[in-house]
């Protein structure tokens, strides 16, 4: 698979998939995002593939839209700015419902659909010195609406209101403090910080058990407290009858340690 903004390599269980456009500073446009559904979605069929790296070429990690591009969608009737938005819809819907773990690993500027890409992932590590993340689309006139939906459920409504109509940049440190960052380490161990949790998760944990985690909260939000417990409690049956929950129980029991 040839890329032409992105770099896209597999190694030791884990896909690196790499925003690379750094002379424009990581910014999306339409081929961009049809290239990051086309390596997440290869990154989710590899059966070589157990966890997933999102990273970004140069000092900055994605600085939100081109330049050019917005110049050219500025110009778009109706259907045509639909059709484009579905494109970025459907990108973080796959990240999302991908049945791995994805993991930002954030070195600089993530800011408007940035910042909407890390948010979407399942854990994000940010550079200490040189993270920033911001929704600063109300600051051109314009609004995160498919990020919102990914943020909400990351941070919560009181929070996101805040980001998204003040669209104030924070560092690294404060988004931590607000939980839209998970871990926030020095510029020069953000490589293998990031290394040792993939390391973590694809010697520790069960790829199949993982994936279900991630379907069920793909699923949750929306259904009502019996339809949430009954959809729980198939899946917990579902969980039981895979030959990782077997494998794993029996070795747990003869005090056996697993490489899964």
């Amino acid at each position: 698979m040839k890329f032409t903004r992105l770099l896209y390599n597999v190694s030791d269980r884990t896909a690196r998939i790499t925003l690379n456009r750094p002379e424009k500073r990581n910014a999306l446009d339409d081929t961009m995002v049809k290239e990051l559904t086309l390596a997440f979605v290869s990154a989710g069929k590899d059966q070589n593939v157990k966890v997933v790296v999102l990273a970004g070429a140069g000092t900055a990690f994605c600085a939100g839209a081109d330049l050019d591009y917005l110049s050219k969608v500025s110009q778009f009737d109706l259907e045509e700015n639909r059709a484009d938005s579905q494109q970025l819809a459907n990108l973080f819907r796959v990240i999302h419902e991908l049945r791995k773990p994805i993991i930002a690993m954030v070195n600089g500027p993530a800011l408007a659909g940035g910042c909407g890409l890390a948010s979407v992932c399942d854990i994000i590590i940010a550079s200490e010195e040189n993270a920033t993340f911001g929704y600063t689309e109300v600051r051109i006139g314009f609004i995160p609406a498919v990020v919102m939906i990914f943020l909400l459920k990351r941070v919560g409504e009181g929070i996101a209101r805040e980001l998204i109509l003040r669209g104030n940049i924070l560092s690294a440190l404060d988004a931590k403090k607000i939980g839209l960052v998970n871990m926030v380490v020095r510029e020069r161990e953000l490589e293998a910080t990031t290394s040792a949790l993939c390391t973590e998760i694809i010697q520790h944990n069960s790829g199949t058990a993982m994936g279900l985690c991630k379907e069920m909260f793909s699923k949750l939000q929306g259904l009502n407290l019996m339809e949430a417990l009954d959809f729980a409690a198939n899946m917990n049956a579902a969980a039981r009858m895979t030959p990782d929950c077997k494998r794993g129980v029996a070795a747990f029991l003869k005090k056996e340690k697993l490489q899964w």
